[in-house]
Order: C-alpha cells, then structure tokens, then sequence
C-alpha cells in the first residue's frame, strides 16, 4: 500500500514517513500543493495524508482535484488547527477522516488501517479470493487453509493484485506501485518477473490456482475467468 504525505514540516513529515515505511507501506512526501499535485497527477496512492495549512495555498482545495483524478485514493487530513468548519468542510468535501496535530504515530495507523479497509475490503480484515485468504492487521497469507510465507514484496504484490482483480495492470503500474517513484530510476523492469514467478509458484505448492494472467504486451491481470 503507497501513502503520499502532504506536509510542509519536513521534520514531522520524516517521522511519519519512517514509522509508515517501518510499518509496511510505502512512503513519499510532497512538501506543497504544487508538488502534491504533480505526484497525484502521474502515480496512484492508496492515501494521501493531507495538511490543510501548506505554504502555497490550504490543502483543503486540493480535494476535489483529488477526486476527479484519482477518486479511489483515501484522504486523512492532519492539520494543527482544531476548527470545526475546517473538519466539517473536509468530510464534507470527501476526506475519509480528520486528524488534529499532535498525534500519536499508532493511532494515525489505526486510522489509515481503517481507511484502507473500507475503501478495499469492504471494512473487513481478511481478504478472500477462492481458496486464498489475507488477513491484511498481521499481513499473513493462507492457500487452503495452509500458511504462505512471502517476501514483503510479494505480498505487496498479491495484495495489489486482489485490490484491482480483473483489472489489467501493467508492468509500470506494478512497479510503480511496489517501488514508489524511484523505480523512474530503473533500467528494466526484470525484477517483476523474480517475484510474479516466486509468488505463483509457492500458491501452486499449496494447492492453488495461477490466476496471475499474462496479457501479452499490455501487462497483467489477476482473475479466476
């Protein structure tokens, strides 16, 4: 799951990217609206953390942009001031939940954890295609009621794939989404190839099926049809 922290405080946003990151997303930070706006414009974040109070311009504004673009993305306002016009007009505008500075680290997981789970997994924990289950609070994968021990990264993967079942993904997309922005530093995209092929083959050990389906010079799809 990939987070983009709005913040303009580079200190707090650090911290909060190094908690996030040591809690298995991936994290990147954009220090203002205009940033904020390039970022969402090119990449797809499952949340954006959003401070209101940004140098150039209230963050408030940039929701709607949000919508249009990516309507799918979760959004949790953070913000210093503790207004009851700024919270309501948040919702109001379509943020997910309001947060007031300072806070708890964990608890900002909590909520993020809560967000995600309404928005991917229709407020559950587990996470059920066919014969495999993801309990997405202790991250761990069973295949027929068998344990499945995955890398962070293929995990990352097959959860990627059962949030946009049946949808086509392409190469850059998974890479994109596995790797954050960095990966515009990479040669090739090999690498994909290591995991997509290790993560199908330890569900096929367990008895499962290779939903992971090749849509030749397009990308990947992960079905059962």
């Amino acid at each position: 799951m990939k987070i983009l922290i709005i913040e303009d405080e580079e200190e707090l946003s650090e911290v909060i990217g190094n908690y996030l990151t040591g809690a298995g997303y991936i994290c990147e930070q954009a220090k203002n609206l205009e940033m904020a706006v390039e970022k969402v414009s090119i990449y797809e974040y499952d949340i954006l953390l959003l401070d209101i109070g940004l140098p150039d311009g209230n963050g408030l504004d940039l929701i709607n942009t949000i919508k249009k673009i990516r309507p799918k993305t979760g959004i949790i306002i953070v913000s210093a001031k503790n207004s009851l016009d700024d919270k309501i007009n948040g919702l109001d505008l379509g943020a997910d939940d309001y947060m007031i500075k300072p806070f708890q680290l964990s608890e900002l997981n909590s909520r993020i954890k809560a967000v995600l789970r309404r928005r991917h997994f229709d407020g559950l924990n587990l996470v059920r295609f066919n014969e495999i289950t993801v309990d997405t609070e202790s991250k761990t994968v069973s295949v027929n009621g068998q344990a499945l021990t995955l890398t962070r990264k293929e995990y990352d993967l097959l959860l990627f794939f059962l949030v946009n079942k049946n949808r086509l993904l392409t190469k850059e997309a998974i890479a994109e989404h596995l790797w954050g922005d960095h990966i515009d530093l990479a040669d090739n995209f090999d690498f994909i190839y290591t995991h997509m092929n290790n993560l199908r083959k330890k569900i096929m050990a367990r008895g499962g099926t290779d939903y992971i389906k090749t849509v030749y010079g397009m990308g990947y799809k992960f079905t059962d049809t």
